[in-house]
């Protein structure tokens, strides 16, 4: 790790504003999103199996999985856990307009639900833990209104209702995101795995496995899991690939996400999605019978009629895990060309809009917002408290 980044003093100028390492949800969303502001974009994409944007179930659930302040946390801390909270909340937010325009331009429907997630309890001591939860917002239910709202479920001890969270069908958000950027006028997709980054005088300097070299004033690295193995990082970055399985059965279940103690469940299409595991088996992208059937008894927890529906598919993608959970957004301090937005563990689909939306300003040459402060790379120092404690 340094503190300093030696700069080449090349005279190669750079080829265009920004160059955007990884076609998943993230890169998509901020390239799209500099090159509607006006600059020059080129997307670099390797194509990985196991890219965890198409893998995923597409949440829009803010407000579940929250972490939430202790007394013996810092003022630091405290301030990280509410900004983080509120960008997750606008990015949600942002959904409908964002997908409205992003069908508009690609020419088909993104199906996005706001119809709320239920947090269900299946014991009293949940009950308990989730009524300390209470969001402004958010409604308690009983059980016999649970049944009401959801039949198809398992008898509960009651549930959150968070009326304002939802899902979209992430596949076709890639595909729309795809789309568009395959046809922006101001942005360029090259089919290539990078090797390493270079410190240009004017920006940066990307090598690509083809032999080529690529100048940029900035580069965003969005490549997610893949992100630390590319060479000529400044520092070491936190991002683990964690393998998350999912399985999608034959049967119509409840009409919103549902979410429990050992995974969640929701509708597409007339099926119902399960998700999800967590399973640290480095860049191994395969499925299990073993995590199937897991997943078929945790959903069959939430929802009896999983147990004996028919599979229809299976799949897993390797989420970009960090040690707080929360991204790594930002210019690097050591290094203010390169922009850092990786390791949206979980959260990659919800917070893409808002992921563009804070970086724009840094890629077109201005002060970035405030609420990247949050996200910085440095809060992973060997001194950091939850750096130290993934370690354990």
């Amino acid at each position: 790790m340094t503190d300093r980044v030696a700069v080449s003093r090349a005279s190669r100028a750079p080829e265009v504003d920004v160059l955007v390492i990884g076609g998943g949800v993230i890169g998509l969303a901020v390239a799209v999103k500099a090159a509607d502001a006006g600059a020059r974009v080129h997307l670099l994409d390797a194509r990985h199996t196991g890219g965890a944007s198409r893998a995923a179930a597409g949440m829009l659930a803010p407000s579940v999985e929250r972490k939430l302040p202790t007394a013996a946390m810092s003022d630091a801390e405290h301030r990280r856990l509410t900004t983080t909270h509120a960008v997750a909340i606008r990015s949600r937010d942002r959904y409908p307009d964002w997908t409205d325009d992003l069908a508009r331009r690609a020419g088909h429907a993104i199906p996005c639900r706001r119809d709320g997630v239920l947090h269900l309890a299946t014991d009293d001591a949940d009950a308990e833990r989730l009524h300390a939860e209470l969001l402004p917002g958010s409604e308690w239910l009983d059980p016999a209104e649970v049944a009401r709202l959801e039949p198809s479920l398992a008898p509960t001890v009651g549930a959150l209702l968070h009326p304002h969270d939802g899902a979209v069908d992430n596949f076709a958000l890639v595909e729309a995101l795809e789309h568009v950027a395959a046809r922006h006028e101001r942005l360029t997709i090259i089919d290539a795995a990078v090797r390493s980054l270079r410190p240009l005088a004017g920006g940066a300097a990307v090598d690509s496995a083809d032999g080529r070299a690529h100048a940029a004033a900035r580069v965003v690295l969005a490549a997610g899991a893949w992100a630390p193995t590319i060479g000529g990082l400044p520092r070491t970055l936190p991002v683990e690939a964690v393998r998350g399985q999912m399985l999608r059965v034959a049967t119509a279940g409840p009409t919103r996400v549902v979410y429990g103690p050992g995974g969640y469940i929701l509708p597409r299409g007339g099926d119902t999605l399960v998700g999800a595991t967590m399973e640290r088996v480095g860049f191994d992208p395969t499925t299990t019978d073993a995590g199937a059937a897991n997943l078929r008894a945790a959903g069959a927890a939430l929802c009896p009629a999983i147990f004996t529906a028919a599979e229809r598919d299976r799949w897993a993608g390797l989420r970009p895990i960090t040690p707080d959970f929360l991204p790594i957004l930002g210019a690097d301090p050591a290094w203010p060309a390169l922009i850092y937005a990786v390791g949206h563990s979980r959260n990659g689909i919800l917070l893409a809009p808002e992921t563009a939306r804070l970086l724009c300003p840094l890629l077109l040459g201005r002060a970035g917002d405030a609420d990247l402060e949050a996200y910085g790379v440095t809060r992973f120092a060997p001194h950091d408290p939850a750096n130290s404690a993934a370690a354990e």
